[in-house]
This record gives structure tokens, sequence and C-alpha cells, in this order.
């Protein structure tokens, strides 16, 4: 029995930070960062059985042609993405009443859609990125007992030595997307690669205000990685932690990003929004490709 300290519900039943209860996910849940864009997949929806908010998880299930899709807002970074992960297994996978996990796990299916940097001179402004695999330049799968089970040895090691003499405070660790999802989101449209998952926006990324970096020039070393053919190609802020924490917990999850700015050329699209919306799209027609 799972402890009220440790799973803990609301008055209404309905689980701490997301205000969902059980019932309300879908099989296939999609990801974005802003709130915001729960209302524009919201527009494309033909059916909405529900909206909640609090804080910046903003949930809602609905239907796109005839399939069942939950939307929720994470919000920015990994913190928020151990946060969603774990309270929608919970309500999938562990029964409210008796408080016990359930002998029966249902599997979901992830699909984070965000936004991203390009760390390749060949991957423009409002591309498509798909994260074949993801590197986390966070801890937080070292908390996980079974976290060392998912990792990517081979590419971790390699990572780390990239990193060279400051591995003592970054110790990379390297998660694969889902096979079955990469096959349904990838096209002629889309870059797959590596994706970097920074804890920070700003130095973790190599930007700086008034604060110096100590990976003196990380960025290039990053882009000039290249291994079996699998390049770095972009960076954001939730993938590793939602790769990890999905293997862990017996789900499918993958992310595809709209490249934004790229780093190395310098260029950025400020007024992305109509862009975001095509990629949202994309996805929508992606998944229910074998829908009615």
């Amino acid at each position: 029995m799972i402890l009220d300290s440790e799973l803990i519900l609301n008055a209404d039943g309905s689980i701490f930070h997301l205000h969902l209860r059980p019932g309300q996910v879908a099989d296939t849940v999609i990801l974005v960062g802003d709130p915001k864009r729960v209302d524009v997949i919201e527009s494309l929806f033909s059916d909405i059985e529900f909206k909640i908010a609090n804080r910046e998880y903003v949930s809602m299930t609905g239907k796109f042609k005839d399939k069942r899709i939950t939307v929720v807002s994470t919000g920015v970074g990994i913190g928020n993405i151990d946060i969603v992960m774990n309270e929608l297994d919970a309500l999938v996978n562990i029964d409210f009443e008796t408080r016990e996990i359930k002998s029966k796990k249902r599997k979901l299916e992830f699909i984070r859609i965000g936004t991203s940097g390009s760390l390749q001179k060949h991957i423009p402004v409002n591309s498509y990125v798909i994260s074949e695999k993801s590197v986390g330049f966070d801890n937080l799968l070292y908390f996980y007992e079974k976290g060392a089970e998912v990792v990517n040895e081979e590419f971790r090691r390699l990572l780390r030595i990239l990193v060279g003499g400051h591995s003592i405070f970054l110790n990379p660790y390297v998660v694969d997307a889902s096979e079955n999802l990469l096959a349904q989101l990838k096209s002629a449209e889309t870059f797959t690669g590596i994706t970097i998952t920074a804890p920070g926006f700003y130095v973790p990324q190599g930007r700086e205000l008034r604060l110096s970096k100590k990976l003196d020039g990380i960025n290039n070393k990053l882009s000039l990685f290249e291994y079996h053919g699998y390049q770095i190609t972009n960076y954001e802020m939730e993938s590793s932690a939602l790769y990890g924490l999905s293997k862990m917990l017996g789900h499918d999850a993958i992310a595809i990003c709209l490249i934004i700015a790229n780093r190395l050329n310098k260029k950025a699209n400020k007024n992305y929004r109509k862009n975001v919306k095509e990629l949202i799209t994309y996805v929508l027609h992606k998944i229910t490709a074998d829908e009615s």
C-alpha cells in the first residue's frame, strides 16, 4: 500500500499537481511546454471531454479524427517532467482506492512537441528534429534504481570523454526513443539525431550574459561529434527525463521539436508560433494516419 505522503491526492480524488482523476488519461499523450499550446491543439480537436488547469499544468482530453488523445503542458525543465511522468503513470497503473499498484499495467505513448536550438549548420530554422537519442546533462536518472538499465552505455561513455576534464560534475546519460513512435513520425520533412537535454537555458546551453561558462567551446565540441552516422542535432530541456522515465515505467516516448534558432549560424525565428501550429498538425496527422 502506497502511503498518503507518497501518493498525494487532492480532496476531490485527483492527483496532486495535475488535478487529473483515473479514467481521464488516453493511451496517447501529447506533452507541450507552453500552456498556450494546449489551446492551439484544442482548436484542432473535434471533441473535448474536459480541460483542467493548475499552475503551469494544463490538461485536456479530446479527439482528433477518431483517436482519443490527452494533452498536458509541462512547463520547462526536467523537474516538471519528473512530476508529470510519475503522476500520469500513477493515474493509469495505481488503484487510487486501495493505493496498490495494479497487476495489469497500461502502456502509454508520450509525444513531446517542443521548440529547440540547432547545433548543426545544415539544420535550418523552422526544421523539425526528432530526438532519436536524448542525452541528459542533468542527474535525474541517477536517483532511480533502474536508471542504469535504460541508459545507452556505449553513447554515455563516448559523451563523457567528449565533455573532457569537467566531467566530475557532468556525467551524461543517453536514452533511446521509442522505435515504434520514431517510425510513425519520421519522414522526408524531418531530421533525426541526438538531442542534448540541458538543465538550464543560459550557461548550460552556452549562453553567457553576466556569468561565464565553465565548459569552454562545448557547443563546437558537441556539433563536431559523430559516431556511426549519429550527430548531435539540437538542445532542449525535457526529453532525456521523458525518455528515461518512460522506459523505466514501461511506456513509449519520443520528442519532436521545431528549430527556432540555429546556435552556429546565429539565426533565429522570433515569430515561430505559426510554425509550432504547423508542427502540431503534422504530428496529429502522423499519429492518426490509420484512423477513419
